[in-house]
């Protein structure tokens, strides 16, 4: 049996392109070239992850999809549209992270375990119904390549929803009251950065650890749930 390649971690930033968000569509791009410019600089970092980009309202686009950032040429652009569709983020992972993962399988890489960063300035528009994907994408005995979810909420996102959609509690966030939403959208795209390089550092030791650092301005959700 041959080798493997290398162990890899497959990342998701999946950000809410709703249409409350229309004010801060240059801090999202901002964010998202500065994060990509950040792993371009840090090319023994990103040999060892594959950045895919979503966006997300009443449906998912594809803005950067499974890119090693040491060759990656274009960036992500982000686009302003429709509501804030829950189901519809969870529904696509649901089916695109185990293809994603059985492709670098298939590359001969191994796969450390998929992570999300979840990034949302209102509630779900689709009630609960986002809960029956999202329980399927993370239950490990139904999804075995489940990934862990950074949940961070701004802007009108209510602390209890983000501790429904993170994986674990302190995987959890939301800005503290009064945080200009834009100033939060830098702070989540500075702790996903730094995340990313240090959990993608770790795939070189010999016990592999994700990293989630906490954004400046933001608290743990469950500090705030009543």
């Amino acid at each position: 049996m041959a080798e493997p390649r290398g162990l890899l971690l497959p990342a998701y930033v999946v950000a809410d392109e709703s249409g409350s968000m229309a004010p801060y569509r240059q801090d999202l791009s901002s964010g998202l070239v500065s994060l990509c410019e950040a792993l371009r600089a840090e090319p023994m970092v990103s040999a060892k992850l594959r950045l895919t980009v979503l966006g997300f309202s009443d449906d998912v686009q594809v803005r950067l999809e499974m890119a090693d950032m040491r060759s990656a040429t274009s960036l992500p652009e982000v686009g302003i549209r429709g509501l804030t569709d829950y189901g519809a983020v969870f529904d696509d992972l649901l089916h695109r992270i185990p293809r994603d993962v059985q492709r670098l399988r298939a590359e001969g890489y191994k796969v450390h375990r998929p992570v999300v960063f979840f990034l949302s300035d209102g509630q779900p528009t689709d009630g609960r119904a986002w809960q029956t994907p999202h329980g399927t994408l993370t239950d490990r005995a139904r999804t075995s390549t489940a990934p862990n979810i950074i949940a961070c909420g701004i802007g009108e996102a209510q602390a209890a929803t983000m501790v429904e959609v993170a994986t674990r509690q302190e995987f959890a966030f939301i800005a503290k009251s009064g945080t200009d939403v834009g100033q939060a959208v830098a702070e989540f795209f500075h702790a996903l950065t730094t995340s990313l390089v240090a959990s993608g550092s770790s795939l070189n030791a010999s016990n592999p650890q994700l990293v989630v650092n906490r954004p400046d301005q933001f608290t743990m959700a469950i500090d705030e749930v009543r």
